[in-house]
């Protein structure tokens, strides 16, 4: 038995319908999803390290406090200067990267103009 959606997913499916809308959203959706990699990332080494919250939070000059909240909020949202410092102390280093490029299709392949590699 397939469960209907919710008042909600009704709401945001009749708003994704905006394409307007449904841009801004995808934008968001992106955002969010590159802060949770980061923290993901310098929790994992933070875990490879051995090293406890407390110590981290030591190591980089940031209040215990915000390192608890970084590594168990539902939707952190970091300072750059936080997680350049954390980085620092996790022995990291945070650079910009360029997007991968879209898939290409198989016409765009063959139409003599190659594919682009492009290193993460």
């Amino acid at each position: 038995m397939s469960k209907s959606p919710t008042g909600a997913e009704r709401y945001l499916a009749q708003r994704l319908e905006d394409a307007d809308y449904r841009r801004e959203y995808e934008q968001a959706r992106e955002r969010i999803a590159q802060i949770d990699a980061v923290i993901r990332v310098l929790d994992e080494r933070r875990s490879e390290l051995e090293l406890s919250k407390a110590e981290l939070a030591r190591r980089a000059g940031v209040k215990p406090e915000a390192i608890r909240r970084l590594f168990s909020a539902e939707r952190p949202n970091p300072t750059l200067s936080t997680l350049v410092a954390l980085a620092g102390a996790l022995d990291l280093e945070l650079r910009p990267e360029p997007r991968s490029p879209a898939p290409t299709t198989t016409t765009e392949q063959s139409s003599g103009g190659g594919t682009r590699r492009r290193t993460a």
